[in-house]
């Protein structure tokens, strides 16, 4: 019967490692589709930030009831897997309780420890699905919201609290095993667990032993559903908000990058040397200004796509969004991912790709929505893994200033304007200081 498991689970996991291999591979193609940007200085810098915002929450921490009920979830996810890697020894050698003969009463410290965690998980979902779905705040509300991103937020909590009920379903009755079956180990009594135990005490041996495989297995096959399900889902963040804190943009907030197609087309006007060194040539192929479509983006603005969780503090906190504006943040980023999953599924199954009629401009985010954006970054300091919806918004913006000359008719006039008479109003710059002159003779 063990040798029936031990296959059964090689096949279990097996199977678990092809599809999330297989999905990686596939999400990591489609950041790949942005252009490359360099974002490999200040290491220093960069390995800080993503250890307090990444892995020490510090964004988190603005509000305290969901920072700490969501730091609960965290450290159980984290510190719960220690014991997910003796289910997996245990399955791959046959036996159970590996780990509790060599560390005696240290093992039973660890999963009291672990099932305290256990507990603090399953009630901070619960919460969390009472803030959802019965307090409805505010910020989980929205166009973009649809049935699936809310559906896909519920059921996570859901197989949070039932992995969490498997864990101390199988600890009850594996303890009261422990008397009947030489297989179970003694390990010493557990708290948490040990409250279950009378729902089961009257149960035959053979009865627990089922009902202790069964949440044994329903946890194991949970862990690595979860392992796939999260990768098609928002919680992906779980593992990519290490990397996009990592790469995150580190200049002062509100400074806005040059292009370099524009900044080295200047210094070749000029006779000034080009910002990559090279000679003074015009390019062979004039580039895109802007933005039309994913691949006009880089890759570190598609993988803030991949790791936004979806919260909604971007979008709560944006002033154009207050005022009744189409613009939510949140959308940006939802519809930037869903553009990319599209793009690199047609082109992994032989389709069209970036050819096949769409953009992520008009298609999935209109000209409206990033045309109320005031570029006051609000959305960027929200965020708890500093993602940069700003930066894909001036993409998209400079490509219809630039590309198609379509922004608003009073946009079009204050370029005209800067560029005839470098200031936003029309008058020459001989004329600039007038307005001093007037206040001189006034107050002669």
């Amino acid at each position: 019967m063990e040798y029936i498991q031990q296959i059964a689970f090689v096949i279990v996991t097996a199977f678990a490692a092809y599809f999330l291999s297989r999905r990686i591979k596939q999400i990591t193609k489609n950041i790949q589709l942005g252009k490359g940007t360099d974002r490999g200085d200040k290491s220093p810098e960069r390995w800080k930030n993503m250890f307090l915002v990444a892995f020490g929450q510090k964004k988190m921490f603005k509000k305290m009831i969901p920072a700490f009920l969501h730091l609960l979830i965290y450290v159980g996810f984290l510190i719960i897997n220690l014991e997910v890697l003796e289910f997996i020894l245990d399955g791959l050698l046959g036996t159970h309780r590996l780990f509790a003969p060599f560390l005696g009463e240290f093992y039973t410290v660890c999963i009291n420890f672990f099932e305290l965690l256990a507990v603090g998980v399953l009630l901070s979902c619960i919460v969390f699905l009472i803030r959802r779905n019965i307090l409805r705040v505010k910020r989980f509300s929205g166009l973009e919201m649809t049935s699936w991103p809310t559906l896909d937020a519920n059921l996570i909590l859901i197989v949070e609290i039932v992995l969490m009920l498997a864990i101390l379903t199988m600890n009850a009755t594996d303890q009261l095993l422990q008397s009947q079956n030489a297989h179970y180990t003694a390990t010493g009594s557990f708290f948490f667990s040990g409250l279950l135990m009378p729902l089961f005490e009257n149960l035959s041996g053979p009865a627990l032993v089922l009902i202790e495989r069964f949440a044994w297995w329903f946890h194991i096959i949970g862990i690595f559903a979860f392992a796939v399900y999260v990768t098609y889902s928002k919680h992906l963040h779980i593992f990519l908000a290490f990397p996009n804190t990592y790469y995150a943009n580190l200049n002062e907030k509100g400074k806005i990058d040059n292009m370099p197609e524009v900044t080295n087309e200047v210094k070749m006007m000029l006779g000034l040397p080009q910002e990559n060194g090279g000679e003074q040539q015009p390019p062979a192929e004039i580039g895109r200004f802007g933005a039309k479509d994913i691949n006009d983006l880089t890759w570190v603005n598609i993988m803030n796509a991949y790791a936004c969780t979806e919260c909604g503090r971007c979008t709560a906190q944006c002033p154009a969004n207050l005022t009744g504006k189409k613009l939510s943040p949140r959308k940006i980023m939802m519809d930037t991912r869903d553009r990319a999953e599209e793009v690199g599924k047609s082109i992994t199954e032989g389709g069209k790709g970036l050819e096949d009629g769409k953009a992520l401009l008009g298609d999935y985010i209109t000209k409206e929505e990033i045309n109320a954006c005031t570029s006051c970054n609000a959305c960027v300091e929200a965020c708890p893994v500093n993602i940069d919806p700003l930066a894909i918004i001036l993409q998209m913006r400079r490509y219809i200033a630039m590309e198609e000359s379509g922004s608003p008719a009073s946009w079009n006039a204050m370029f005209s304007n800067i560029e005839t008479s470098f200031s936003p109003w029309k008058f020459a710059p001989t004329d600039r200081f007038n307005w001093a002159d007037e206040l001189k003779s006034e107050g002669k």
